[in-house]
């Protein structure tokens, strides 16, 4: 008897602790919400005071008919959805082996976001981060830890993230798919898609406590381009009350919109090349032929249209006629977006080898570039060749969007120039990847940063660095982490990044030849700028080669 009261005890013991163990593992408990839909059950964390619904379906899955069209408002349905987990996300080769994903698989039917809500049952018009993510319009989504809300939602902030559609099924453009249309336009249904998400909020958020009239819509890298394409658009204009851009702009050389006509053939030389025919019979297609004729293209993507209806001009013509959305607008870039490798395409760090290259990139300017950057030691040319080649990538368009809208509007425009370098991995087997994330070494030698690369700043902004594990992080990342995420918050919720504790940041208006802006970093400061010509001289070659 004793051994069998013994054995129960243990038993006992055991399935209690069992129990102890799950409910420190698990701090959530289940929460429903009524969206025009129908009913959402999320998950109320009780140790962040977050509620979380992930994967809410705010279109139409684009599969069959609706293939290639803009998206259409979800269906509602009976009962109680659960929305615990992220949707899929958008098809996608993986382009950036060092993004990481939480989604549900990958599916052409991926049109869901994600909502994490300070609110309480009586809360109400809080203010909303809507997020894009990056990815050059061909990768990413938005369950990656570096975008999760969490710690911006516990700054009284409603966030969402947005799944939209990429690479061929998200913006492919043809001479059939304009014609079905009313606008007589195609192309651009991932960012079709994000103008479906920004409705929905308009007609949902406030079941989440947020309000629809204090909206600021953020992004990275493609996220930001998206960004400034639907502070341009007008089915998005209205839509927002701020926008954050973290390097890019949709104006060239940067995923600039190509014209119609050229977008069009585009498309159907892809398809001829392919042996498909007819529209009719590219919609037959199943996710996997069309995928691999993709990857079998060697394409990386299809670009954004003009197609006279989401995008009815470029961007500096719809800026410069005062069409874009009147918001304030906070947005920058990072101290060494890319490597100067890249512009330099495997010559040294010399003087001689750098003039050679300036001369073969800029054959009728390179004398005034060779003036512009300051190129008599390794050092210097290491540092010139890294700023062309961000300037030709992402860093001049970034800076021409935010001249545009200092000279084209009444509203305050803020400038950052992010500098914090990221301490080092705690796996030595592993590298920086593109695309923020890490890679295998696999032999290789990782370069050297000589500056803040494009990405490393995400997770900072969003307070997530806790969420990214495979860096070594120090207290002067958090310091830099919490100085970022403020000032991003307080703009979310005013229009005005400044606020007790933070280093002043002045708005930078319009036709000033110094602008002052804000150098993010463990000490951040303000400074004006020294180095406007630079850019000036890529607007004017730029604005030659359009």
């Amino acid at each position: 008897m004793k051994t069998q009261l013994a054995f129960f005890l243990i038993m006992v013991s055991i399935q209690v602790h069992s129990f102890s163990a799950k409910a420190q593992t698990s701090n959530s408990f289940d929460v429903q919400t009524k969206i025009e839909t129908g009913v959402i059950e999320g998950m109320y964390d009780t140790k962040t005071g977050i509620q979380k619904y992930l994967g809410i379906p705010f279109a139409q899955a684009p599969i069959g008919d609706l293939r290639w069209k803009a998206p259409q408002p979800a269906k509602a349905w009976a009962g109680i959805r659960e929305t615990k987990k992220f949707g899929p996300r958008a098809v996608q080769a993986p382009i950036f082996g060092d993004m990481n994903f939480r989604s549900d698989g990958i599916s052409e039917d991926c049109l869901y976001l994600n909502v994490w809500t300070p609110a309480k049952r009586d809360s109400k018009n809080l203010p909303v981060l809507v997020y894009f993510y990056g990815g050059g319009f061909s990768a990413g989504d938005g369950s990656e830890p570096r975008y999760d809300g969490e710690s911006m939602a516990q700054k009284g902030i409603v966030v969402v993230t947005v799944n939209y559609r990429l690479g061929i099924f998200g913006f492919f453009a043809h001479p059939e798919l304009s014609a079905e249309t009313s606008y007589k336009g195609s192309g651009n249904y991932g960012l079709m898609d994000q103008n479906m998400a920004l409705r929905w909020v308009q007609n949902n958020i406030a079941s989440f406590g947020g309000d629809p009239k204090k909206v600021t819509i953020a992004g990275e890298s493609a996220g930001s381009i998206s960004v400034s394409y639907q502070m341009a658009s007008p089915l998005s204009k209205n839509l927002i009350a701020g926008a954050i851009g973290e390097s890019g702009a949709g104006i060239h050389p940067t995923l600039a919109p190509m014209p119609l006509t050229q977008a069009e053939a585009n498309g159907k030389e892809f398809a001829d090349k392919a042996g498909v025919s007819s529209l009719k019979e590219l919609r037959s297609l199943s996710t996997r032929e069309l995928y691999e004729m993709f990857l079998e293209s060697k394409r990386f993507g299809f670009p954004v249209t003009i197609d006279g209806y989401f995008l009815p001009k470029t961007l500096p013509e719809i800026f410069e006629a005062g069409e874009q959305a009147q918001v304030p607008l906070l947005a920058g870039w990072n101290s060494a977006e890319i490597p100067g490798m890249a512009f330099m395409q495997g010559k040294p760090f010399t003087e001689e080898a750098f003039i050679e290259k300036v001369k073969e990139t800029y054959p009728q300017e390179w004398e005034e570039v060779l003036k512009l950057h300051p190129h008599n030691t390794p050092a210097e040319v290491e540092w010139a060749a890294t700023n062309l080649a961000a300037d030709r990538f992402i860093s001049y368009s970034t800076w021409k969007w935010l001249d545009l809208h200092a000279k084209n509007s009444n509203q305050p425009v803020y400038r950052y120039l992010y500098s914090k370098l990221r301490p080092p991995l705690k796996d030595q087997n592993l590298m920086p990847g593109l695309a923020g994330g890490t890679i295998e070494r696999n032999g290789q030698e990782a370069p050297k940063a000589l500056g803040a690369p494009h990405a490393c700043e995400i997770e900072y902004a969003m307070g997530n660095l806790p969420l990214v594990k495979e860096y070594a992080w120090t207290a002067e990342d958090y310091k830099v982490s919490n100085q970022m995420q403020s000032y991003f918050a307080n703009f979310i919720k005013t229009g005005n990044p400044n606020g007790e504790g933070l280093a002043q940041w002045s708005s930078m208006g319009g036709n000033i030849p110094n602008p002052p802006y804000l150098i993010i970093d463990v000490t951040s400061k303000e400074e004006r700028s020294n180095v406007e010509a630079r850019y000036q001289f890529h607007d004017r070659y730029y604005s030659k080669k359009d």
